[in-house]
């Protein structure tokens, strides 16, 4: 035996193989959207809105698992391969039921559902990619291969969970209940190539394991339908090329965006406390606020210019330097994007965190200090960063001003505030007013 005949033996789907009119019959038999199916589907449909409507991952899943939808998909893969036209008709039928019945519940429960904010695991699943080809495509090979199995393993879960036929259904559903054309239209094409590419890797596999067809001896007719299918193919990858494109230049803008402000801002220093990037194929828009960074004119003209050696050539930079304006800027997105909120929550906590490394903490030592150094007239506490040499590091500094302490008393002073300073070191200042 040779290496080919070795590695074709090796990668063989022929064994372990099911008897093919076993095959046939489960799939002919789980075509039909009648009594128990329909009602599953349903009840998988209002699972799936439910998840989708609060943002719960494994509820979605959970619908997945159950849907009856690969069925009828399945069924009419099985149909093109043997030239079956009855069963292809009748599962284009009852996937049509499905489709038909899954938009109306969906449609419905997003419709009498008060929360109508479109959430994250909503929004993944209205603008479909060649990604999504691939996950329909290969996903559809597995289950397919484990359908004609004696044993049938454990893919078929993995693929309903993989190839996501339900959770862009009901997307779809929201799109036509809150009027979001835009979201039917991406979510029901992500259902479509759902559908086609799984339907078409099932003809491969069904082509490939040689079911035997239905009489047939018009091989122009036959030529035919692989070119229909050809066309087909061309017709639903085209547009999901394009999303790709779109999804690429998207994601590549926005690391060159945040590269940009990393190595102009950030890494000098300049703490940003305003970011809203908006992407636009024409002009990409950059907006940026700061907390204690006024540029002049020439800088930011320089700045500017600086966006071409980060890709960001059609990019248009604005530095909101006034503070009024930049209350109003984060009024706006806030009102225009219901998940901007929690990151401008994280800004501020983040700015407050900031702000209390340089404040003292217990008001109290003030008055017990000047109980216990009544010559001291006037003191204030606070932290600062110092630089020495080549470092940069934060102190406690006390301002005080009054007759000149005594080196015993300013040693006792200084102990005494570093003990209410954790044992960390603190610096005595007398006031030039003072001197």
């Amino acid at each position: 035996m040779n290496i080919v005949e070795s590695v074709r033996k090796f990668i063989d789907l022929h064994q372990g193989e099911d008897a093919k009119e076993k095959v046939l019959d489960n799939v002919i038999s789980q075509v039909s959207f009648r009594g128990a199916n329909l009602w599953i589907l349903a009840c998988a449909i209002v699972v799936a809105s439910v998840g989708l409507n609060v943002n719960s991952t494994a509820v979605i899943i959970g619908a997945m698992l159950i849907s009856p939808l690969m069925g009828p998909i399945v069924g009419a893969g099985f149909a093109l391969g043997t030239y079956n036209f009855e069963l292809l008709k009748k599962s284009i039928k009852n996937l049509l039921i499905a489709t038909v019945v899954s938009l109306v519940v969906s449609t419905l429960y997003f419709w009498v559902s008060p929360f109508k904010e479109a959430q994250s695991e909503l929004l993944a699943r209205t603008s479909p990619n060649f990604y999504d080809i691939l996950i329909a495509f290969f996903g559809g090979l597995v289950g397919v291969i484990a359908i004609t199995r004696v044993e049938k393993g454990n893919p078929i879960p993995g693929v309903a969970i993989a190839t996501a036929l339900m959770p862009p259904l009901c997307t779809a559903g929201y799109g036509i209940a809150t009027g979001h054309w835009t979201y039917f239209l991406g979510a029901f094409y992500l259902y479509t190539i759902n559908c086609f590419f799984i339907c078409i890797a099932t003809f491969i596999i069904v082509k490939y394991l040689k079911y035997p067809a239905l009489e047939s001896k018009n091989t122009r007719f036959d030529r035919q339908i692989r070119n229909i299918i050809t066309a087909l193919v061309l017709i639903m990858t085209l547009p999901s090329f394009y999303f790709a494109y779109s999804l690429w230049t998207e994601k590549r803008f926005t690391y060159n965006v945040e590269n940009f402000i990393s190595q102009e801002f950030t890494q000098k220093g300049y703490t940003v406390i305003h970011k809203n990037i908006r992407f636009h194929q024409q002009e990409p828009q950059i907006q940026l606020a700061f907390l204690n960074k006024t540029f002049s004119p020439d800088e930011l003209n320089q700045v500017q210019d600086q966006l071409r050696f980060y890709g960001l050539d059609k990019a248009k930079l604005a530095i909101t330097q006034d503070l009024s304006d930049l209350k109003n800027e984060i009024i706006r997105e806030l009102q225009g994007n219901p998940n901007a909120l929690s990151e401008k929550d994280v800004a501020i906590n983040n700015l407050q965190k900031e702000l209390r490394r340089f404040r003292w903490e217990d008001p109290a030592i003030l008055t017990e200090t000047s109980l216990l150094f009544p010559q001291i007239q006037q003191l204030s506490i606070g932290k600062q960063y110092t630089r020495r040499q080549d470092s940069t590091y934060l102190e406690t500094v006390l301002l005080y001003s009054g007759p000149k302490l005594a080196p015993s008393d300013e040693k006792k002073l200084s102990e005494w505030i570093a003990l209410k300073n954790q044992g960390n070191p603190i610096r005595i200042v007398r006031s030039m007013d003072s001197q």
